[in-house]
Formats: structure tokens, sequence, C-alpha cells
């Protein structure tokens, strides 16, 4: 396994383990996000993202997804270790550069580490 790859164990994909997290899971909320982190029982943290059709076409949905993907990517090792990561986009993140995401998102899910 690669050091730093995004392998599909640490994907959130299924739309149960979705729902149980957006239910069960503390909720931060930032300009540009929701984030939501619960704890699960494998041993690593697992990344989900949600990007609703009103932030706009499909390119900018998609670009907003490669940004969190790849701060998660990078930061992993960072983030709190046996839990899954929710992260809703709000209307308003397709503007966002890669700097401005990983600004935002390790102001949340960085200092959670425990």
């Amino acid at each position: 396994m690669k050091l730093f790859g995004f392998s599909k164990r640490e994907r959130i994909r299924r739309q149960k383990e979705f729902l149980a997290v957006l239910k069960k899971g503390k909720k931060w909320q930032t300009s540009h996000f929701v984030i939501f982190l619960k704890p699960n029982t494998q041993s690593c943290t697992r990344l989900g993202i949600r990007v609703g059709r009103d932030v706009g076409k499909a390119v900018k949905r998609n670009r907003v997804k490669r940004l969190i993907r790849e701060f998660f990517r990078l930061h992993k090792y960072e983030l709190p270790v046996g839990h899954d990561v929710v992260i809703m986009v709000k209307k308003d993140a397709t503007s966002l550069s890669y700097h401005q995401v990983c600004k935002e998102l390790s102001q949340v899910l960085c200092q959670r580490k425990r």
C-alpha cells in the first residue's frame, strides 16, 4: 500500500454508512463545509464527500471533490485515527483554491486528533 495513497478501504461508499455518520457523528461548520466525524470500528480513517447539484455543474463539483480528496490523502496521518469523516460542500466552495481548502479543513480536523 502506498504511504500517501487513497485506497478503497479508506472511502465511505455505502449510503447506510453515510447516514450513520450524518445522524450519530459530531458536526462542525465552516464557511464552505459541514464536517461530520464519528468513531468507527476499523483501524483507519475513512472519508466520504457529499456535493449537491446546487453547488454547480459537474466540472465544479468534481474539482471540489478532487481538492478534498487531495487534502485527505496528504493529511490523513494528522487526522484522528479510527474515525469516519463526511464532508458536505456548501454552494460557494467552488471558487476556493487548494490552499484555502487545506486551511479551512485543517482548522477543524487536524485539531481533533487524539
